[in-house]
């Protein structure tokens, strides 16, 4: 096994608003970390294959993206500027029937190397064609949790869920363990309750979470109730989808009585401040959700409705969100909105026991980011700096299960410029069809 020791850096380990270890090391032996804390401290008979000089650097957990949709990086700029209801069924829907497997893998590779390039080393997909997209996650070196999307309502539906199924035997566990597979039923407005129950039963019997769009827009509200006399949230948990682990994406529009089934059940939420914002589907009630005890992490939604995917500048968003939909500065400090996309995302996953901080035998998912910018100084309040001043461009270096996969803004485990290239081939020969 190969071992790693970052020596000299500022370590944020995520456990607390408190844990900063300045002029740090952290030491890698595999895929775990092995120790953190003043220079000097790695075990005495620890043997050091690598030393990575942190200096000028923060070093804190590999970034969460709890939500996207990763080869919609192809339709990106496509259909800007619209409600949602339109977008996805005048322009999305009809390109996405025209989608073939390499279109799948090379957006998801493309997606991949965006999310490398700002510090993302974990997410979780909904799509199509998803063992595409797992080779892709495989050959990055990323983590991810993988749902193929089901339309319950499409009469394609039964097929969905056996491709699932197959993708849960053929990809769970794959890539070292970095690869999880969930099922992916779409939305309470697409998934009549026979198809959730069958869902449900295929999620249990596999032992596989479910990652479902929850409350994104007030037609969904009004649609829901308007069939089954019940909040979106009220009709999933009647269709026992909440007896399993649930990611919930989005959750603009929820009610008090919402909010207590998820707080009761344990359902993680994703949440999508940027994408919610462009397609003006409302601002989630985060403040409210993390009172009452309901683990949140951050999502950028897939590429076509944020525009990108970069979770510092989510971060960003998400405090300054809150902030001015409560009238109240003193909500989303900088430590919680940092969180939500480390070890907040790590808990909405169920990956916390693996990732999302930084301690002696949790897996070694890390990012390193350049303080020596000028939006960095004066150097007065490094999480405040992080969450309001950086950018993506300040990542630069990422390692994911111990094994650098960006060093010096390079990434290793893949040709940038063929990743693009082939993309935007994909995306022109897609588009010629629609």
């Amino acid at each position: 096994m190969a071992s790693i020791l970052i020596q000299g850096a500022t370590i944020l380990t995520m456990a607390g608003p408190d844990h900063e270890i300045k002029d740090g090391e952290l030491a890698i032996e595999g895929d775990r970390i092995i120790s953190v804390g003043p220079r000097g401290s790695h075990p005495a008979n620890y043997r050091i294959d690598r030393v990575i000089n942190g200096s000028g650097m923060a070093v804190l957990p590999g970034l969460v993206n709890c939500h996207t949709h990763a080869a919609m990086t192809l339709m990106r700029s496509y259909a800007d500027d619209m409600p949602l209801m339109k977008w996805l069924s005048e322009k999305i829907w009809p390109v996405e029937d025209k989608l073939e497997p390499e279109d799948i893998y090379w957006g998801t590779m493309l997606c991949c190397l965006e999310m490398i390039k700002s510090g993302t080393t974990t997410f979780a997909d909904m799509y199509f064609f998803m063992d595409q997209a797992a080779a892709a996650v495989e050959e990055s070196g990323l983590r991810a949790c993988l749902s193929r999307g089901m339309i319950g309502s499409a009469p394609n539906a039964g097929q969905a869920l056996e491709e699932s199924i197959r993708l849960i035997k053929e990809w769970h566990g794959r890539a070292g363990g970095r690869i999880k597979v969930m099922l992916g039923p779409h939305a309470p407005y697409t998934c009549p309750p026979d198809y959730l129950s069958r869902v449900v039963k295929a999620a249990g019997e596999n032992q596989v979470g479910i990652h479902i769009h929850v409350a994104e827009t007030l037609d969904e509200i009004e649609q829901i109730k308007s069939s089954y006399g019940q909040t979106p949230v009220g009709y999933l948990h009647q269709a026992g989808l909440f007896d399993l682990p649930v990611l919930a994406a989005h959750c603009v529009h929820l009610d008090e009585a919402d909010i207590e089934i998820f707080a009761n059940n344990k359902v993680g939420v994703a949440h999508c401040p940027e994408s919610n914002m462009k397609l003006a589907s409302g601002i989630a009630p985060v403040v409210r959700l993390l009172e009452a005890g309901i683990n949140v992490g951050l999502g950028t939604d897939g590429a076509a409705s944020n525009n990108n995917l970069d979770l510092l500048e989510e971060m960003n968003c998400a405090a300054l969100l809150q902030k001015v939909a409560t009238g109240n500065p003193t909500v989303m400090p900088a430590f919680t909105a940092l969180e939500l996309a480390t070890a907040g995302g790590a808990k909405t996953l169920g990956l916390d026991d693996e990732i999302g901080i930084l301690e002696a035998g949790m897996k070694a998912d890390m990012i390193l980011v350049n303080l020596g910018r000028p939006h960095f100084y004066p150097a007065h309040n490094l999480i405040a700096n992080l969450v309001y001043s950086s950018s993506s461009a300040d990542v630069d270096t990422v390692i994911v299960d111990g094994k650098v996969i960006m060093e010096g803004r390079r990434v290793l485990t893949m040709d940038e410029e063929k990743v693009m290239w082939e993309s935007q081939k994909r995306a022109d020969q897609l588009f010629s069809k629609v």
